[in-house]
């Protein structure tokens, strides 16, 4: 079976994380990901985030992002670089960019500026805050999404500061956002035969993700707060309860579930408790429940609730990093690839895509800093001659 993306080429002049993040997805698909990197800014700068590094110019930072994509080196601000990226834009399907909201415009990345050398090309932007208006010029970042779009507030114990998610999510969103419009734009071009541009940003990502509390608000006035335990603001029992050894969350969604808690709970009568009949009456008597469910759980261990509810209350077990990634299910579900690296005799373990194709994807590790430019040059025309000149001409 050939790969869903195999034939699909896609030009990236990316870095760091959303963008990469996006585009990992298209790789891993098939899809023949050129990443664009400038050798005298040092390419990507997720080559130089450690504290993991894997000889000159990569680490696993970067690693964990670009797995099986291709690296050009490449001067787009040069006269010949410029030359070579309107060759490779004739010769692609869609480019990608993460660079600041009025970088693509300045650099000639847009539709408008490649037209003529592929009208069907499809041209998708992430930004911090978009490719106009008054902070189009404005560096961002995830964190900072996450604190001015309201995740912070909403995050954390109701008493205490607020917090950030512990991930980048705000970026792994827009990656993936980014990497189904492309896709769309892609489809759209081959049945017209006519490419557009695409613009995706944190901050409309960010924003697009408040979901039903943003309802709630835009239409209610209803500002959605923190919960104890990391409760949900509504659903009750949705939250944290304490176990002999620690904590377990407990997702009671539906009706059903709350019954099957009370039953294995060896607590029947509560089913019939004027106080929890319904949703309203659970959230309105969330407190008096809380300490009655921690009353039961904390009689047995995190370890024996998970494997006594399994299949008929959802619930997981509140693991650490090691915990989680050291889980044999994790292990069942081949959650991991191992790749050969150069700099990894043993072998660079990444985290295996989620799309589970009935097939392994490519097991490439991300290249070396311009490790794919003469091969990408020849493929595009480029004599060896040809390659010589950009290259004591510094483009590449």
């Amino acid at each position: 079976m050939s790969l869903p993306l195999a034939g699909l080429r896609i030009i990236a002049v990316e870095h760091y994380g959303a963008g990469p993040y996006g585009t990992g997805f298209l790789a891993d698909l098939g899809a023949d990901l050129i990443k664009i990197e400038n050798r005298r800014m040092g390419g990507d700068m997720s080559r130089g985030v450690g504290p993991h590094y894997l000889g000159e110019d990569d680490s696993q930072f970067f690693q964990a992002f670009n797995r099986n994509k291709r690296s050009l080196s490449l001067d787009l601000k040069h006269l010949d670089g410029k030359e070579v990226l309107h060759r490779l834009a004739a010769a692609s399907d869609g480019l990608v960019n993460n660079l600041r909201g009025d970088q693509p415009a300045k650099l000639g990345l847009r539709h408008v500026d490649l037209v003529a050398h592929n009208p069907g090309l499809v041209c998708a932007h992430i930004s911090a805050y978009g490719n106009d208006g008054e902070r189009a010029g404005w560096p961002g970042y995830d964190f900072l999404m996450q604190a001015e779009a309201g995740f912070m507030y909403m995050s954390g114990e109701p008493d205490g500061p607020p917090a950030r998610m512990g991930l980048s999510i705000v970026d792994y969103m827009t990656g993936i956002t980014t990497a189904f419009s492309l896709l769309a734009g892609i489809l759209a071009a081959r049945e017209s035969g006519k490419g557009r541009d695409l613009e995706v940003s944190l901050y409309d990502v960010a924003m697009h993700q408040l979901s039903y509390p943003g309802v709630w608000y835009l239409n209610e006035g209803d500002v959605s707060t923190r919960r104890p335990r990391s409760g949900h603001p509504f659903i009750v029992p949705s939250q944290l309860y304490r176990t002999k050894d620690g904590w377990i969350f407990i997702m009671a969604q539906h009706q059903r579930f709350w019954e099957n808690l009370c039953d294995k709970m060896n607590k029947p009568e509560w089913k019939t408790d004027p106080r929890f009949l319904d949703y309203e009456g659970r959230h309105e008597h969330r407190d008096d429940l809380t300490l009655m469910i921690d009353a039961q759980l904390i009689k047995q261990t995190t370890a024996h609730w998970i494997e006594f509810f399994a299949g008929d209350v959802p619930a997981g077990p509140v693991n650490d990093l090691a915990q989680a990634l050291d889980n044999p299910y994790f292990n069942q579900r081949g959650g991991v690839q191992t790749v050969a690296h150069p700099d990894k005799p043993d072998g660079l373990k990444l985290l295996n895509n989620p799309i589970r194709l009935g097939e392994p994807i490519p097991a490439r590790p991300g290249p070396k800093l311009g490790a794919d430019s003469e091969d990408i040059l020849s493929e595009l025309g480029y004599s060896i001659e040809e390659i010589e000149r950009l290259r004591s001409n510094k483009a590449i």
